[in-house]
């Protein structure tokens, strides 16, 4: 009988590379991946752990650590197959585990190199997903609460998302949805569930929200470029070879990214005054966000354009809007997620289908003819197809709009029944200590002094890791 990780009886010594596998897309898939999962492990982990109060430091970076570690045990164990294997509904594919011999050695769905590689890239794609998802929630979400809420979201919302729109027999894939490597399945779904989620959990202490400096700049942006090089993976890899589109994708990430930091440092300065280094980091990550979903389907001219539109909507919505905003100031949305990605995420799908090149998108679909941006349609003849392209684009925000905020609601709503999703005013007032037992930064020989005996770690435990250290 074959067991869960068996492999083929017939498989020789010399078909480690079959002839379907091509070593150079395989190798560049494994780096591509390596990249995006250097952007949570220890980019987004140093990035959230700089930019919050020093009490919040440990905690901060622990929620990324623990949700990218069950991210990728539960991926590979169910969450894989629920995304890309065999349809079950429209929205959601069949449960199955992915960690099986055969099935890892086997050839991927897309592309020349093996499942087991395609588990990996996709896998450092959902766990990122839950960590932008904690930047909602940073400074008072119930550490337990969180644990079991990553597994929940990752099977009923991620799944269902990932399913629809990068799966070849998801519904909203079928329709012709653009969306190439994630302002959907990724960014719009993590400002979405992030801000519905911070929502259920509840604010931060006033004194917190009313300031909340970032305890270490510098180590912010060190996370915050790790998160821009890694990009080159993040869109550099979803052709799933080693072609001209990997390379348009990179240069115009890189040059969206540029022009959007740009663009918000200059109205930061205009309207504040000041040159403010936690507002170009925010530029950068809307522009980031916004060429996700186009960016190795669009020319460089337009790769400008949407640097433009990124650098100063969501500044503008992030502003003015929020500010004047009761309802949006009535969430406690840390890290501004709702603005940097669902609504960067969601004028970037909808610029890729104005701005997506008909060549780009044969380039990278196939022979499939509906892929148009409006601005093409237009040009040609086809204004009907670039209408429809738009069309699709605003259905594809619509689902993922409501979908997420009725199932993070109903999974808020069921953790809620087990443990408090929100710290205790105390425990809210101390942070880390209360949360961990431990802090950030204890000046050696005075930490006993200076952590509380209540929530400080035990003195043999305590001695165990100096030792190990």
């Amino acid at each position: 009988m074959r067991t869960l990780f068996s492999l083929p009886s017939n498989l020789l010594p010399d078909e480690a590379s079959p002839e379907w596998m091509n070593k150079g897309d395989n190798g560049w898939q494994l780096t591509a991946a390596t990249l995006v999962g250097l952007q949570s492990i220890p980019g987004l982990l140093i990035l959230y752990g700089g930019s919050v109060k020093k009490k919040w430091a440990v905690n901060s970076a622990f929620m990324v650590l623990y949700a990218f570690a069950c991210v990728i045990f539960c991926w590979a164990v169910w969450g894989y197959r629920l995304s890309f294997g065999d349809k079950l509904v429209p929205f959601w594919g069949k449960p199955n585990v992915a960690l099986d011999g055969e099935y890892l050695i086997a050839q991927a769905f897309l592309g020349k190199f093996p499942n087991a590689t395609m588990v990996y890239f996709q896998g450092v794609f959902a766990a990122i997903t839950l960590i932008l998802i904690a930047g909602a929630l940073l400074g008072r979400m119930n550490f337990f609460a969180w644990m079991m809420f990553v597994p929940l979201w990752l099977t009923f919302s991620y799944t269902f998302t990932a399913f629809s729109i990068w799966s070849p027999t998801g519904f909203l894939a079928k329709m012709g949805i653009i969306d190439y490597s994630g302002g959907y399945v990724i960014h719009l779904s993590s400002g979405v569930a992030g801000f519905t989620a911070a929502y259920w959990v509840g604010p931060r202490l006033t004194q917190d929200r009313q300031r909340f400096p970032p305890n270490n700049i510098l180590l912010m942006l060190f996370g915050a470029g790790l998160l821009w090089m890694g990009w080159t993976g993040f869109n550099g890899g979803d052709p799933y070879e080693v072609n001209v589109d990997a390379s348009l994708a990179v240069i115009n990430t890189h040059v969206c990214t540029a022009v959007s930091l740009l663009t918000w440092l200059l109205l930061d300065i205009v309207f504040f005054r000041k040159p403010s280094v936690i507002g170009a980091v925010q530029g950068m990550i809307t522009g980031l966000v916004c060429i996700t979903p186009a960016a190795g389907l669009v020319q460089g001219w337009a790769a400008i354009i949407m640097g433009l539109c990124s650098g100063s909507i969501p500044w503008f919505t992030m502003m003015v809007i929020h500010k004047r905003s009761e309802v949006l100031q009535k969430v406690d949305d840390t890290m501004a997620v709702l603005h940097t990605h669902a609504i960067a995420g969601s004028l970037g799908g909808l610029l890729s289908g104005i701005f997506a090149v008909p060549k780009l998108n044969h380039l990278f679909y196939g022979s499939n003819d509906k892929y148009i941006g409006l601005f093409y349609g237009l040009a040609d003849g086809r204004a009907s197809a670039g209408l429809r392209q738009v069309g699709v684009q605003l259905i594809g925000i619509l689902f993922v709009v409501v979908l997420n905020v009725v199932s993070t609601s109903i999974i808020c709503a069921l953790v809620q029944v087990i443990v408090p999703l929100r710290m205790s005013e105390e425990d809210m007032e101390i942070g880390d200590e209360a949360a961990h037992g431990e802090e950030a930064y204890a000046i050696w020989g005075d930490e006993e002094e200076r952590l509380d005996p209540k929530y400080a770690l035990p003195k043999t435990k305590a001695a165990g890791l100096v030792e190990m250290a």
